[in-house]
């Protein structure tokens, strides 16, 4: 068990390794994007399902309240933390539109989307990216894998961050490293120290 531990700390290590070798650049074009939205007064939607509700909610949270210094709250929403809103949606129409109703709802043109699923292939998140277009959104995807459905579904002023592993628990943890270095170049755009 112990090897099965350590086995988990050198596939993180090499998955965040392959990730740096080709990500960053695109990092930095998704990171220009929001500071501009949010420059403009626009915000920053976040959805996703299970650990990628987590991330979602995660990377809302360091923009209202702070990333690692104190600064004044930035406009982000997690589509993922109104229980009574999610399940109505769910029981009276579909799960598939729990986070597209909210887009329609609360999304403006100039507004972003950032879009986490390990697999690409989450309905609701497929639907949430359809209906941000409508809405002249632009949408940063936080994927894996071969991107699944959501590769397919990419306008020209879109971003995916495909993180280049086929193990979700690997995607996972690199989604959390792309969240922290968004949420750094943001404030450090922003709120130069």
């Amino acid at each position: 068990m112990l090897e099965r531990i350590e086995k988990h700390f050198a596939d993180s290590i090499e998955a965040k390794q392959a990730a740096q070798a080709v990500m960053p650049a695109l990092v930095e074009v998704a990171a220009k994007k929001m500071v501009a939205c949010l420059q403009a007064g626009g915000k920053i939607l976040t959805c996703g399902n299970g650990g990628s509700a987590g991330d979602a909610q995660h990377f809302s949270s360091e923009l209202l309240n702070r990333y690692e210094r104190d600064r004044p709250p930035l406009a982000a929403v997690a589509l993922t933390t109104d229980s009574s809103t999610l399940t109505s949606i769910a029981n009276d129409f579909s799960y598939d539109e729990v986070f597209s109703k909210q887009v329609f709802a609360l999304g403006n043109a100039g507004d972003i989307l950032l879009a986490v699923s390990t697999s690409g292939n989450s309905s609701n998140v497929v639907a949430a990216i359809h209906e941000a277009h409508k809405k002249g959104m632009t949408v940063i995807a936080l994927t894996g894998k071969d991107g699944g459905a959501m590769a397919k579904l990419y306008q020209p002023a879109d971003v995916e961050l495909r993180v280049p592993s086929q193990v979700t628990a690997r995607i996972q943890e690199v989604h959390l490293v792309l969240i922290h270095a968004l949420c750094d170049f943001i404030d450090e755009t922003l709120f130069p120290s």
